[in-house]
């Protein structure tokens, strides 16, 4: 599920809602300028879910960014470990000349 849908189920919001408010965030405009001046592209969010979705957006974009890390460092490691058998065992049926 995409962080966009995740954040529209905890604030009970459409989906539409949370795109184009992550949107603005995106671009740079602030949970104040949003809430009073970008109500009707936003569907008439207010300050409190803005400032709820900027905060779990935040938390949930930098919990992706770990678990990308996490898989990749897994992935990593077991690419590491096949490269160590296959050198142990071209380490072990070496012959010395």
């Amino acid at each position: 599920m995409s962080i966009n849908k995740i954040l529209a189920q905890e604030l009970a919001v459409h989906v539409n809602q949370i795109n184009a408010a992550v949107a603005l965030l995106d671009e740079g405009s602030t949970v104040p300028f949003i809430a009073r001046y970008r109500k009707e592209v936003t569907g008439g969010l207010d300050d409190t879910q803005l400032r709820l979705l900027e905060e779990r957006l935040s938390y949930l974009r930098e919990l992706e960014a770990r678990r990308i890390v996490i898989l990749e460092s897994i992935a990593s490691q077991e690419s590491m470990q096949k490269w160590g058998r296959l050198f142990k065992r071209s380490f072990l049926n070496f012959h010395h000349c």
